[in-house]
């Protein structure tokens, strides 16, 4: 091997070396423009750009800024964003379509990270200060099936993360309706376990006496 053979080989090294590192800086600046582009968003906090993608993306205190902006433009009345602090259990209070006051808590959790017994005993018990009829926890997450269970009981309306795709998907489809259908949706009762018992030991206590 001659030395203009070596001479090539090493300058083709060379430019193979300058191509990745152009590729890699193109490859960054795409994601920081991306990232960006999507703090904006959420400094924004425009329902009409906001995504899933953002929403995972946001501390709890952006997503109560955004559904507040959220209840907004669907045309709540009486909208109202609790303080940060002092907020006794309710991150939103609003009027929905029938005049009846609501009281709303957010969870932005991770998707695998599952919501506990304390939002729905928070915000049941924030309806007596609000003077609320009904209460909600949406999340962007899922609940514990004991979370359930309570709110059943407690006739306090879930939304999980499924019920908050379906009303991002319906407010941006201009299906603003549809959209408070899922907020306004009556809550899964359940029938708590000791009433059952109860009326056993009555019917016991009955029989005994007779």
């Amino acid at each position: 091997m001659n030395i203009n053979q070596i001479f090539d080989q090493y300058s083709l090294g060379i430019y193979a070396l300058i191509a990745v590192v152009i590729l890699l800086i193109i490859i960054l600046t795409i994601k920081s423009l991306s990232r960006r582009r999507a703090r904006i968003r959420r400094q924004q906090l425009d329902p009409y750009r906001i995504t899933m993608q953002d929403i995972d993306q946001m501390e709890g205190s952006e997503f109560e800024r955004y559904l507040y902006r959220l209840f907004t433009e669907l045309g709540y009345e009486d909208t109202y964003k609790t303080q940060s602090s002092g907020d006794f259990g309710a991150d939103l209070v609003f009027t929905d379509r029938e005049g009846i006051r609501n009281v709303l808590q957010a969870k932005c959790y991770a998707e695998h990270n599952k919501i506990g017994l304390s939002a729905v005993q928070e915000i049941y018990s924030s309806m007596r200060y609000y003077e609320a009829e009904k209460c909600i926890v949406l999340t962007s997450s899922y609940f514990t099936k004991a979370c359930e269970t309570l709110a059943g009981v407690n006739a306090v309306t879930l939304l999980d993360r499924n019920d908050l795709i379906q009303l991002i998907e319906d407010f941006k489809s201009n299906d603003h309706e549809e959209a408070m259908d899922i907020i306004e949706s009556e809550p899964q009762i359940l029938l708590s376990p000791w009433k059952q018992n109860t009326n056993q030991r009555q019917s016991q206590r009955t029989r005994k006496s007779r």
